[in-house]
């Protein structure tokens, strides 16, 4: 079962900080999703994953998270430590970055403030509303290989969109999709 969410109103409750009433959006679509016979729960949105531990608690069947299946997925590869570019509230929060550290023991580095602030606006402004511009692709390459020269042995890609503007042709570092990684997980889980 499919339960998708307005993203106009879920951002528009995240400008607002209405954090609460993002959580019960998040619990509501869990529910539904379990009553219509789900095996197990994704949440197809890095951002969103803040939630996670109110979904799951919310719901029987197991929810299966974006970061733990990208972590595998780094770890498959042989790497230690990678670039996460994602929303600000990815980068910034300790849901996302405290996940991959703690339980998954990986060096996890983020942009400055700065480039923060151009991935978050090129997300938002931009790949949610369909627009691919070559010279934000430019910058989150720039980004990218600043990152790779502090240390990243490979950088996830921690929102859905951003591989639509950047993807392995462009780095020389390995690239971690969340988006197809999360769905790979799902398929293998549904066909085992």
């Amino acid at each position: 079962m499919l339960v998708s969410l307005d993203f106009a109103e879920i951002e528009a409750l995240q400008v607002q900080e209405r954090w609460q009433d993002v959580s019960g959006e998040m619990v509501s679509a869990a529910q539904r999703v379990e009553s219509g016979g789900a095996d197990f729960l994704l949440i197809c949105t890095n951002t969103l994953h803040m939630f996670a531990d109110e979904v799951q608690a919310a719901v029987s069947i197991p929810l299966l998270h974006i970061a733990d299946a990208t972590a595998y997925a780094v770890q498959a590869a042989g790497l230690t430590s990678v670039a996460l570019l994602g929303t600000r509230y990815t980068m910034e929060a300790d849901f996302y970055t405290d996940r991959l550290r703690g339980l998954h023991r990986l060096n996890v580095l983020i942009p400055n403030d700065q480039d923060r602030r151009i991935i978050d606006h090129v997300i938002y402004n931009e790949l949610v509303l369909g627009k691919f511009n070559p010279e934000s692709k430019d910058e989150y390459i720039r980004i990218i290989e600043g990152q790779v020269e502090s240390g990243a042995e490979g950088v996830i890609l921690g929102c859905t969109e951003i591989g639509l503007l950047v993807n392995e042709s462009h780095i020389n570092v390995p690239v971690f999709d969340t988006a197809r990684i999360h769905a790979q997980q799902a398929v293998e889980l549904s066909l085992s």
